[in-house]
């Protein structure tokens, strides 16, 4: 399916203006306070699944960006349909993030009207990559943002990302320190947290699905890769071909709450200039 920055615009603005009276809310990931496997993220290249397995772990949180320009040492990105097969012939599972800038180049920075650039390529690339709906897509938070940050331009950009995401039938996860998944949490954005380490000053927030711990790396077929608690069975995993989960509720409901008349008029307009 093609997927347009138009076409996530128009369709996001309608659903929230209609109302989506009835909507039930997606359940949330429920972190069991207990560590019950790890697994990696990486972006510097490929280990095989069989290794990936032989080290103990139970997958991966992959990539559906591209790399960055200036950074030609991501080989890594985005994941692709054979690592993904590979991963699940070895019983190893897959999950998706999104991020492609970072620092001054950071992916929030532009707010809403970023989002509906990023969310297509997002769903893109995972469904490139087979991954199913039904099925969270991490939105990178790479910072220790300040509160106005975060009201300003990261709020308006989970929230038009998550919306795209939602209407597609896609579940919403968030990567941030423990900071911005509070504020998610009080704001109703996402289901699923990946936590880092970064600005949460050595706490681990009870809503975490995965936590990162700072600096936990080791190399598996000679490429770095990040080592992850996780503290939900239900961490965002897929694997290829996976049929979406049957019951899979749209949470247009809550996201309705979350967006207001503005921001739908200020989404449909937006769309209108680029038609």
């Amino acid at each position: 399916m093609h997927h347009t920055r138009r076409g996530f615009l128009k369709s996001a603005s309608l659903a929230l203006a209609a109302g989506a009276v009835g909507a039930t809310v997606a359940p949330h990931a429920q972190a069991q306070g207990r560590i019950l496997g790890t697994v990696i993220d990486y972006s510097a290249g490929v280990p095989s699944g069989k290794s990936v397995k032989a080290a103990g772990h139970l997958g991966a949180v992959r990539y559906v960006s591209n790399p960055r320009p200036d950074a030609q040492w991501m080989k890594g990105k985005p994941v692709s349909i054979a690592e993904a097969r590979d991963f699940a012939n070895n019983g190893l599972a897959t999950a998706s993030v999104y991020q492609f800038g970072r620092a001054d180049t950071a992916d929030w920075l532009g707010g809403a009207a970023s989002a509906a650039i990023h969310a297509p390529q997002a769903i893109s690339l995972h469904q490139a990559a087979g991954g199913p709906t039904g099925r969270p897509i991490y939105i990178a938070i790479d910072d220790n943002p300040t509160r106005t940050q975060y009201t300003e331009q990261i709020r308006p950009y989970l929230q038009a990302f998550g919306t795209a995401l939602t209407v597609a039938g896609y579940r919403v996860g968030v990567y941030g320190n423990w900071n911005v998944i509070e504020w998610c949490i009080q704001d109703g954005i996402g289901q699923y947290f990946w936590q880092h380490d970064w600005g949460s000053g050595g706490k681990i927030h009870p809503r975490t699905t995965i936590h990162q711990k700072a600096k936990w790396q080791t190399y598996i077929d000679g490429i770095q890769v990040d080592i992850n608690n996780v503290y939900a069975s239900d961490w965002g995993q897929w694997k290829p071909g996976q049929a979406a989960p049957s019951s899979f509720p749209i949470d247009l409901n809550s996201l309705s709450s979350q967006i207001s008349p503005q921001d739908i008029d200020n989404a449909v307009k937006l769309s209108q200039n680029i038609m």
